[in-house]
């Protein structure tokens, strides 16, 4: 529980939102685990915080997503986050095989989607539809901790919510007192972090969404007074509304060379060097999802490959980097130019794109293109969207990393896609976009 003494220092934060909704689900046929629950608890020493499970100290190194458990077990990783209850009997028993906690998430409605909590008769069927997921899934043994909703606080303006929030977590402590209570915001300034504080006291630490920022959030939490326990429950690239952005305003990928880099620096500044305070983290996101670029937040290709950020990942939870690693890519343009030129071409002018890249171990590299229309169906909070439609026919001569390629004939933004697959299966990524003026 955040204690009165929290609830004091703590009226303080900073963030920024992230975005959110996991790829598909994975079915499992794993059979029912025999053991019982595994107590989970919040524990305050002399040294801080820390999460206690089963008794013995236990600091979250995580990823949000439900697929590929095998391989996130394996990457150094305990524990995975889910946004839902949807297969969470098959996602904890797979969780549990491969010995890993879940802190399961508890889907609430958001006033973005018409979901109105000053409707008591709604409120109240929520906080009923709730407790049946509770009462299911608390006895699990992959069971760590309950996430109530996730970013809420996403464009509303009715802050009720937080005590139907608070509602629901006090049932939870009653129902389930062998496991943690959180709830997930998505940014929060100091008036929210109060409202929460205060609203909500029955959940045991804060858990907060970040991507750009993170590396600071130490500091910057403590600068604003609050010194209390903390998850980041949602961190990974540069977001799509913090970076750069061409001069038609579309916003500028990291490549995964660059999204690698960030997620050790995130890491270490926001996560490892605020011990007592940091519980722990879910990296952003384990697995595949289209939101903005079919490429900018999944550490997964389409086709399953991972990229360079499950290196990173597997770096940041072990202290060391796996055998066998993902290219890395050393300059990606068009035309000789790079994506923060703003990069105009005309209606079927001849194009040449050159990729450099560094390889890790002598597997060989072969490298797909793609070029998409940028893509028009944007949404907010990690709502689903829509791929784009990938442009045929406009390659000529692909040779060595140097494409050869023929300008859209329709005027509009696009982007061209490189992948860059290695022997092993691991895979770079990086997209420059480009206009097409017309003749």
């Amino acid at each position: 529980m955040l204690n009165s003494k929290m609830l004091l220092a703590g009226v303080c934060a900073l963030l920024i939102a992230g975005c959110t909704h996991p790829d598909a689900v994975a079915q499992s046929e794993t059979s029912a685990p025999t053991q019982s629950v595994i107590k989970t608890s919040l524990a305050q020493t002399d040294n801080g915080y820390t999460i206690l499970r089963d008794g013995d100290p236990y600091f979250i190194k995580g990823a949000g997503g439900r697929t590929r458990l095998a391989l996130l077990a394996d990457s150094g990783a305990n524990s995975l986050r889910t946004w839902d209850t949807d297969n969470a009997k098959a996602i904890l028993d797979e969780a549990h095989k491969h010995g890993l906690s879940v802190m399961l998430g508890l889907r609430l409605g958001h006033e973005r989607h018409g979901f109105d909590y000053g409707d008591k008769d709604a409120v109240a069927k929520q906080k009923a539809a709730v407790r049946e997921q509770v009462l299911k899934y608390k006895d699990h043994p992959a069971l760590l901790a309950w996430g109530i909703g996730n970013e809420v606080d996403l464009f509303y303006t009715n802050k009720d919510v937080w005590f139907a929030v608070q509602d629901i977590a006090a049932m939870i402590k009653e129902l389930d007192p062998n496991h943690l209570i959180t709830t997930v915001t998505a940014g929060i300034d100091k008036e929210k972090l109060e409202l929460v504080l205060t609203r909500v006291p029955d959940i045991d630490y804060l858990s907060i969404n970040i991507y750009g920022g993170l590396e600071s959030l130490p500091q910057d939490l403590l600068d604003m007074g609050y010194d209390g326990p903390y998850v980041v429950t949602e961190w990974g690239p540069t977001g799509h509304w913090q970076v750069d952005r061409t001069d038609w305003d579309v916003p500028i990928e990291q490549t995964s060379t660059q999204k690698a880099a960030s997620y050790r620096s995130r890491y270490a500044g926001g996560i490892k060097d605020a011990p007592g305070r940091a519980l722990g983290s879910y990296a952003f996101l384990w697995g595949q999802k289209q939101e903005t670029t079919p490429t900018w937040y999944g550490v997964f290709t389409e086709a399953g490959y991972p990229n360079e950020v499950v290196d990173s990942l597997y770096y940041n939870w072990n202290g060391e980097w796996p055998e066998v690693r993902a290219p890395s890519i050393l300059n990606f343009t068009i035309n000789g130019k790079q994506a923060v030129d703003s990069i105009h071409v005309q209606a079927g002018e001849s194009m040449t794109a050159e990729l450099k890249l560094k390889e890790h171990q002598d597997d060989g590299t072969t490298i797909r293109w793609e070029v998409l229309p940028e893509s028009t169906d944007i949404k907010a909070g990690g709502d689903p969207e829509a791929r784009p439609k990938p442009v045929e026919g406009l390659f000529v001569k692909d040779n060595d990393g140097t494409l050869t390629l023929t300008a859209p004939t329709t005027p509009g933004g696009y982007r061209l896609f490189a992948y860059a697959l290695s022997g092993s299966g691991k895979v770079a990524t990086a997209n420059i976009p480009f206009f097409v003026d017309g003749k």
